[in-house]
């Protein structure tokens, strides 16, 4: 006999009703999912602060080295900023620079009257042969009327140059650990308890950034800063990504990272306005309490609080969605039984991600796939240098080139799928890395635009390798499985620097070559992913073994509910209870 219920979802005869015709019914993206997601993009946007937010906290202004006594000589001899530094400095000996930013002649200047002015290196015993050239040793002198940044502060140039990558390492070493750590939390505890906990130690922590009296403090907190925060991102995105049907999940998927460019672009009006690094920090970070008021705005994600078997609290969540959306959606919840599971309360593991072959294959793709695209979307990045000139400008510029990868993302992957837009900008970034090594170098209107092509294609497949992570593991599974993949994604911020600029000095063009045969390499990788076009989240391990294939096995875990909605008017009760599946 086949249900009122059934026919209401219009489900076939014996079919099990899952919680994505729960769903269905209560509204898959009304007003109520439609506000939520507007407040994770929010977040999403103040996340890429953090992210990319030291090339402003690190601009490095014109410098060179502060020589002994030489203050007292330029107040003596009445000189501008811009005299001192070319009567006492050397110049530079590579040629593209006036004057070298890391040696200084190794002189004590002393006042010796108003001749010393005119000719300020005539002095004894060196005057035919010039005076020797020693490192800094005194510190040095920035440009008047540059803004404060970390690296005129804590001296972060020349030797110590290598500190500024290290702020940044660091924060994606925190970012590597806390992910896997975070994500391992949101499966256990809660997508929503993890988002704000998350948020409100990011958010004092960023303070701390700002206040930091010493650069040692400085990456103290900004490691702790990238424990805390990547993790707490994700896990909103797997909230709202679990809240909307299936139809949608896509386009809220994208959205959000399109939010995350929106956010790099206005990063550089607020970086312009304030451009003194302490300052900028708060500016940064101090906002991000607001986000404390989403304890009542955003709801736990229902078809988590299942898989925990808190089913009291995902149907009352399941009918504020029905409310919000103005659907007549109510249930008995008194008479909806749970059956025992050897899943029940199940937690997560690392062995289940490797465990079962196709759940192994895809682990291992995708992690793969997130390393490639962090080491050659940096890689590119540091490489065309954003072409020099106003760093607000072509940081702004930046951003914008990631909107038409996100927009013909989301034209594509309902029409043709998941795996082949996937596959394609994997692919292009490598023919285009290829392709640039061997443009010659006068050409470089033809190897700047192909190099573009290459982070177009890059873009796109950081923006597919997210979303396809988040379809491709069970729910109870789901949020530690992309934490954990995700995790490379750092290790490739990490070496990305490295790989660029130690091939770098063997011959300019053998990055891309290495960008290239990696980037081909995760494109063909990316084809063997079951594509997952149409189909529904998978809530078992059985269920994700399975995604592609034709036959689905019956799942293992159900619940069972009884009598169902009070929109549908029956004379009789159907004593088969349907299935909702996890």
């Amino acid at each position: 006999m086949r249900s009122s219920t059934a026919e209401t979802m219009g489900l076939g005869a014996g079919e099990m009703t899952t919680f994505d015709h729960l769903l269905e019914e209560a509204g898959a993206f009304g007003p109520f999912q439609k506000n939520r997601f507007f407040l994770i993009c929010i977040a999403s946007a103040m996340f890429s602060y953090l992210y990319v937010g030291i090339v402003f906290l690190a601009i490095t202004p014109e410098h060179w080295c502060r020589s002994p006594g030489v203050s007292e000589l330029k107040a003596n001899c009445g000189w501008t900023q811009g005299e001192e530094r070319n009567y006492t400095v050397p110049p530079a000996a590579d040629g593209d620079l006036a004057h070298s930013r890391c040696l200084r002649f190794d002189v004590r200047w002393e006042w010796s009257g108003s001749e010393r002015c005119k000719n300020p290196l005539s002095f004894p015993p060196n005057a035919s042969a010039g005076p020797h050239l020693a490192p800094c040793q005194d510190g040095w002198v920035f440009e008047e009327g540059s803004h404060p940044s970390i690296v005129s502060e804590f001296g972060l140039v020349c030797a110590d140059a290598w500190k500024v990558d290290m702020a940044q390492a660091c924060l994606n070493v925190g970012f590597m650990f806390g992910t896997a750590i975070l994500g391992y939390g949101a499966d256990i505890y809660g997508r929503k308890f993890c988002f704000l906990v998350s948020n409100f130690v990011t958010t004092v922590l960023g303070i701390a950034v700002a206040l930091a009296p010493n650069y040692i403090c400085f990456i103290v907190f900004r490691t702790l800063q990238g424990l805390f925060s990547k993790g707490g991102w994700i896990a909103a995105y797997i909230l709202i990504s679990e809240l909307v049907g299936m139809k949608h999940r896509r386009t809220v998927g994208i959205i959000i990272q399109m939010f995350f460019s929106f956010g790099m672009m206005l990063l550089s009006g607020v970086a312009y306005l304030v451009p003194a690094w302490r300052n900028l920090q708060l500016v940064m970070t101090v906002p991000n309490f607001i986000f404390l008021i989403y304890y009542w705005l955003l709801p736990e994600s229902p078809r988590w609080l299942l898989s925990r078997k808190k089913r009291e609290k995902a149907i009352k969540i399941l009918q504020k969605v029905a409310k919000k959306n103005k659907r007549s959606f109510s249930m008995d919840t008194e008479t909806v039984p749970i059956e025992n599971s050897k899943d029940e309360l199940r937690r997560p593991t690392v062995s289940d991600l490797v465990k079962t072959p196709q759940i192994r294959k895809n682990t291992f793709i995708l992690m793969y796939n997130w390393f490639v695209s962090a080491v050659v979307y940096s890689g590119l990045i540091m490489r065309l240098g954003i072409i020099g000139g106003d760093i607000y400008i072509n940081f702004f510029i930046s951003g914008v080139i990631e909107i038409p990868s996100a927009i013909i993302v989301l034209l594509l992957i309902d029409r043709i799928g998941r795996r082949w837009p996937f596959a394609a900008g994997n692919l292009l970034a490598g023919v285009t890395c290829l392709i640039t090594a061997f443009i010659p170098d006068d050409i470089f209107w033809l190897k700047t635009v192909v190099i573009s092509l290459g982070k177009f294609g890059i873009t796109t497949a950081f923006l597919m390798v997210c979303f396809v992570n988040t379809e491709l593991y069970p729910t109870f599974l789901r949020n530690f499985a992309i934490s954990l993949c995700s995790a490379m994604c750092d290790v490739g911020g990490i070496v990305a620097p490295f790989i660029l600029y130690r091939l770098a000095a063997v011959w300019m063009e053998l990055p891309l070559l290495a960008f290239g045969v990696i980037a081909l390499v995760a494109g063909g990788l990316v084809l063997c992913l079951p594509e997952t076009k149409g189909i529904r989240l998978p809530e078992t391990i059985e269920e994700a073994e399975t995604i592609g294939q034709k036959k689905k096995p019956s799942p293992k875990v159900s619940y069972q509910m009884g009598a169902a909605y009070s929109s549908v008017k029956t004379t009789e009760k159907d004593p088969a209870s349907e299935n909702i599946i996890l």
